[in-house]
């Protein structure tokens, strides 16, 4: 007898079980230097077009001091039609240049807090509940350890969402709206968010504060996934802490359909798997953050992802440059190794 399967989604989890990407580190015959050569410009082809571009006609619009952390909000243009709110965090009363880490925001309430929630700007309950339940407030919490600290909104998030804007996308995610329609163009929402991510980074390492030789970045959940796009998209960064975004496409993506448009770009699976994009970074140091009761992310598959990343350091001779945080809480940032690996990497 046939067996005939009607469900779409089935489809797509027994290719998965099945497929191998292209440019999977353990496949290839050769070093890590050839591997990284080969795999990268191909795997950043894939994100696109890139908005041209523009000046920025940086404005401040607002300053203020909240918990010892001053804190600037600036309008920045960054492409044809299209700008952004940056807000930058500085450590009150701390003199000199000093280290500056991106701090990208996450998913959370479907991308209506944004940088508020990541820089510490609780001016509701809702963002307030988000920090508390994510430990969101890297942005801020950073600034109050002596670093200062920027973040912007990507596409359909905080600032960036049009839902109150527009109200006719039926319910539907605007991440994966703006996919559909960056693709239209033959650009992703990734080379949108990393472009817009670029020129923020431009302004900020331009500021008389700022020591603009040793950036770094970091980001839980959908932050972590910009994080790793921006590391690898600019050489400018001199250290990445990725917050629970490890796992495999197979699990995360394809089975548990836990992924949207602002992580993907066309190809990119035929090509590579998480653990290949995090490799990809080597010599970068890097920390990880996995979190053994992660419902997001699960402990199992996120450790394979890891020594997965793990063999790709270890062939590129940087194994000690990653770190493994294996936190016994949820999907949240840890907080217990941040603020050393950073000044160790940024202040050396």
């Amino acid at each position: 007898m046939n067996m005939h399967n009607l469900s779409p989604l089935d489809m797509f989890i027994e290719m998965a079980k099945h497929h191998v990407p292209q440019r999977q580190f353990t496949q290839f015959q050769g070093t890590f230097a050839e591997w990284k050569t080969l795999t990268k410009p191909e795997v950043i082809h894939t994100l696109g077009k890139w908005p041209k571009p523009v000046d920025p006609c940086a404005e401040k619009t607002s300053e203020w001091v909240d918990r010892g952390v001053i804190k600037r909000r600036y309008l920045l243009r960054v492409g044809n039609g299209m700008s952004v709110a940056l807000q930058v965090n500085l450590p009150e009363g701390k003199t000199g240049k000093l280290p500056v880490i991106f701090c990208w925001s996450g998913h959370d309430g479907h991308g209506m807090h944004g940088k508020n929630a990541v820089m510490g700007n609780a001016g509701g309950a809702a963002v307030r509940a988000s920090i508390d339940e994510y430990n969101f407030d890297y942005g801020h919490q950073m600034a109050e350890a002596g670093f200062a600290t920027f973040s912007i909104d990507w596409i359909g998030c905080g600032e960036l969402n049009d839902s109150g804007k527009y109200v006719h996308n039926y319910g539907r995610d605007w991440c994966n709206l703006y996919y559909l329609h960056a693709t239209m163009f033959g650009m992703t929402s990734l080379s949108i968010n990393l472009a817009h991510g670029k020129a923020a980074t431009d302004f900020v390492l331009s500021l008389p504060e700022i020591d603009a030789s040793k950036p770094g970045v970091m980001g839980l959940s959908g932050g972590g996934t910009m994080t790793v796009w921006t590391a690898l998209t600019d050489a400018r960064f001199k250290a990445a802490e990725i917050i629970c975004y490890s796992d495999l496409w197979a699990m995360f993506g394809i089975k548990n359909v836990n992924y949207c448009g602002m992580q993907v770009a066309p190809g990119l699976y035929d090509l590579v798997d998480v653990p290949d994009l995090q490799g990809l970074l080597a010599p970068l140091p890097l920390l990880v953050d996995i979190g053994a009761y992660d419902e997001c992310f699960k402990m199992p598959n996120a450790m394979e992802c890891f020594h997965s990343a793990e063999k790709i350091y270890e062939a590129a001779g940087a194994k000690d440059l990653l770190y493994l945080n294996l936190f016994p809480d949820s999907h949240k940032w840890p907080a217990n190794k941040s603020v050393e690996f950073f000044e160790r990497y940024l202040n050396a």
